[in-house]
């Protein structure tokens, strides 16, 4: 499993045979500017954490270029589906096998909303098996006793959490976060693409690494094997 930093929570997973973008928010991210063009972008499927603007302003444009599966909470699901496109409906606590894995859709704690006021339903995040890996994608959220929940029945062998503050998990939390799924993994996101969440990179990676946790912060572009 090859994952790929677009920027802020925007996720490119190469699979042996499926590719998933998650939340894309590519043409309105200053942080990116030339750098990645969502014209080529042809996942199989896109996964989203909630409708904030956000993670889910380029699913359309996008979705024009491959005809992919949407995958979310059922508010968020419909809302793309009555626009034409295709989609999965999920909600808390469901599993679902598809062509390239398993996907279960747990708790966040957030708000979520389209930038038009339509209801978004309640933000989430992923766990996804496939490819013989366990990844948990937190999505936009705060630190919660939930996520104690997920070593219960999941061995991660990553976990992508937002560590930007303000809006989401600060890094002390994200800390928290990562000893609450037992993950010594960390890939953090949501941080640095506007001024309420500037973080300090090495402050960060040393907080990890004191708690016996690895914390990558790849560049706009960048890859993780998993």
């Amino acid at each position: 499993m090859k994952i790929t930093f677009l920027g802020h929570a925007t996720l490119l997973l190469e699979l042996e045979k499926h590719t998933l973008l998650i939340d894309p928010f590519i043409t309105g991210n200053p942080m990116v500017s030339d750098t990645i063009s969502i014209k080529g972008l042809k996942p199989d499927y896109i996964l989203l954490t909630h409708a904030h603007q956000d993670h889910v302003l380029d699913v359309e444009e996008i979705a024009k270029q491959s005809d992919p599966v949407i995958i979310s909470n059922y508010e968020i699901a419909m809302y793309f589906e009555n626009k034409g496109l295709k989609a999965h409906p999920m909600n808390h606590g469901g599993n679902r096998s598809f062509p390239f894995g398993i996907v279960k859709y747990v708790q966040a704690v957030h708000t979520s909303s389209f930038a038009d006021g339509t209801y978004g339903g309640q933000p989430g995040g992923f766990i996804l098996i496939a490819d013989g890996k366990t990844i948990y994608i937190a999505g936009d959220t705060a630190l919660t006793m939930d996520m104690k929940l997920i070593p219960m029945q999941h061995t991660l062998d990553l976990a992508v959490l937002p560590i930007g503050d303000n809006f989401t998990m600060g890094i002390e939390d994200a800390v928290l976060a990562a000893k609450f799924v037992e993950c010594n993994k960390v890939l953090g996101y949501h941080y640095d693409t506007f001024g309420y969440i500037e973080i300090d990179h090495k402050k960060a990676k040393q907080a990890f690494e004191k708690a016996g946790k690895k914390l990558h912060l790849p560049g706009i572009g960048e890859s993780l094997v998993v």
